[in-house]
């Protein structure tokens, strides 16, 4: 998942959590929450249908893909957590990060104990805030790599993260402006 796009488009701090849950419940018991928690389980999906149909996706999935097969477009998501991150001024980029947990402290109660192990990881090492970092991303693509089933934990996906920047670059900026106007536009239904 990619963490900083999916907490970053965002509206309210219940779609924060709602966000972060999304890749943590069965479908089942998204009804079980607040609405407006709701509202980000909703976002979570329409983030990853329009990402998954967009054809600067494609693109960048054929970078990994050679390496990596199936497992490509989970490493299209952390490369371009990396250009979000950067492209966000840093001091607005860590005030978003301190939010993020701060929401997720707020809701803790609310949430699986598995998510919130794996926050804590998060906001100790502030993986957020370290996204632009080329050793954040380092971290983020090992932890993609040792959680994969069916991928050796050695493979070169950092190095040809590196070595394609700027071709993944050119696509990220073909999709997340269009990614942004999509979720503005559920939003709205949402205020409705």
């Amino acid at each position: 998942m990619n963490f900083l796009a999916h907490s970053y488009l965002t509206f309210t701090d219940e779609q924060i959590v709602g966000q972060f849950l999304e890749d943590f419940i069965r479908n089942s018991e998204r009804f079980s929450f607040p609405e407006k928690i709701q509202e980000g389980i909703t976002l979570h999906r329409e983030i990853d249908t329009f990402t998954d149909s967009h054809p600067a996706i494609s693109e960048a999935k054929k970078v990994f893909s050679p390496l990596v097969r199936l497992y490509s477009g989970a490493f299209v998501d952390v490369s371009f957590d990396y250009f979000l991150a950067n492209s966000i001024p840093e001091k607005q980029l860590f005030d978003h990060s301190q939010k993020v947990y701060n929401t997720f402290r707020k809701y803790r109660e609310l949430l699986p104990i598995n998510l919130i192990l794996m926050l804590e990881k998060m906001e100790k090492d502030n993986w957020l805030y370290n996204y632009r970092e080329d050793w954040g991303i380092k971290f983020s693509i090992q932890n993609v790599l040792n959680k994969a089933k069916y991928l050796e934990k050695d493979l070169p996906v950092f190095e040809t993260f590196l070595s394609n920047k700027p071709e993944l670059k050119i696509q990220f900026d073909r999709f997340f402006p269009e990614l942004q106007q999509h979720i503005f536009a559920i939003n709205e239904n949402f205020i409705k």
